[in-house]
């Protein structure tokens, strides 16, 4: 229970990596906030110190108005986790900037206003912990998605120059860069890559599992047990870092 008495604040924490980081923390001790655009997935995912708020990443005021309120309710976030993202492949040429624009909002400005707003009750405390949760695209080329590699670089790039900023202070800057997880975005881009291409459902997993070095899909679990690590007692050294999860690619 070494996180007892801990605000953490989960982004895109309903469902998936997210619920499972949510989980992992509270079961450590921390009272978590889990948001989400939708009310009924935040209310499903409560239980003893989950608490939902709706707050949509890609809009600044309600980000803004929903840590505030987060905030009023359990103390100042001295846990932010900036999980909240979607994942579609599109090819450059057939990529719009509608598209461009949303991936971006969601992913990388998403990240920008959680933390942003996090940081202002954190820094009012003796300890804090910010992780972003990246991928394998955020650190490397992902083929047939430019737009989402780019968000994904970016996120690592706010982390790297706020582990900077923040040096020798007792906060950390770190992200998470797992490889394919067994989520629904997951399940759902099987889904479109079959339409796209006509492959099987068998075959359109392959190609993603294949991606994982150890040839399966990695469990939200094995994501959230790297965050609380990130929260732990003999954690302070690591900062600036994103870490792979990605079954020993290199």
């Amino acid at each position: 229970m070494h996180l007892a008495g801990k605000h953490a604040l989960v982004t895109g924490g309903g469902t998936g990596i997210g619920l499972a980081i949510a989980h992992a923390l509270a079961d450590a001790g921390a009272h978590v906030t889990i948001t989400g655009r939708r009310a009924a997935v935040l209310e499903e995912a409560e239980g003893l110190r989950l608490s939902g708020q709706v707050m949509d990443v890609a809009d600044e005021a309600s980000v803004r108005d929903g840590i505030a309120a987060a905030v009023a309710s359990r103390g100042p976030v001295q846990i932010c986790v900036a999980n909240a993202g979607i994942a579609e492949g599109r090819a450059l040429p057939k990529t719009d900037l509608a598209f461009w624009r949303q991936m971006m909002a969601i992913n990388l400005d998403g990240c920008f206003l959680t933390i942003r707003e996090a940081l202002d009750s954190m820094r009012q405390t003796d300890w804090g912990r910010v992780i972003a949760v990246s991928s394998v695209a955020g650190l490397r080329g992902l083929k047939g998605a430019p737009t989402y590699t780019a968000s994904k670089h970016g996120m690592i790039g706010l982390i790297r120059a706020l582990a900077a900023d923040y040096a020798g202070k007792p906060y950390t800057f770190n992200a998470l860069c797992p490889a394919y997880v067994d989520t629904d975005i997951v399940s759902s881009n099987v889904t479109k890559i079959m339409e796209r291409t006509g492959m099987s459902e068998a075959d359109a997993t392959a190609a993603m599992v294949g991606v994982n070095a150890h040839g399966r899909l990695i469990r939200p679990e094995e994501v959230a047990e790297a965050a609380l690590f990130l929260c732990g007692p003999n954690s302070g050294s690591v900062n600036g870092q994103a870490i792979q999860i990605a079954g020993g690619e290199v």
